[in-house]
């Protein structure tokens, strides 16, 4: 009997991407985790003008975030 990842030299399968996450964080060229800003894309008329031109630009997830969203990616 055989288990799955012995069957195969030994190794451990490879570890699959959440794709949801490659979806809502991109990695910059220097290595930090850009994310998008929650509250905005709906009830949006309550919002003032500047409000909602700060949360169309991205943010740099704070370090502790980063590293986990590093380790889920697979980085």
């Amino acid at each position: 009997m055989t288990l799955g990842f012995l069957s195969l030299g030994g190794e451990m399968p490879k570890m699959k991407t959440r794709k949801s996450f490659t979806k809502r964080f991109k990695i910059t060229s220097t290595g930090k985790v850009r994310r998008y800003h929650a509250y905005a894309t709906h009830l949006l008329t309550g919002k003032e003008r500047k409000r909602k031109r700060r949360l169309r630009r991205s943010a740099l997830a704070s370090p502790v975030d980063a590293r986990r969203v590093r380790q889920i990616l697979g980085m």
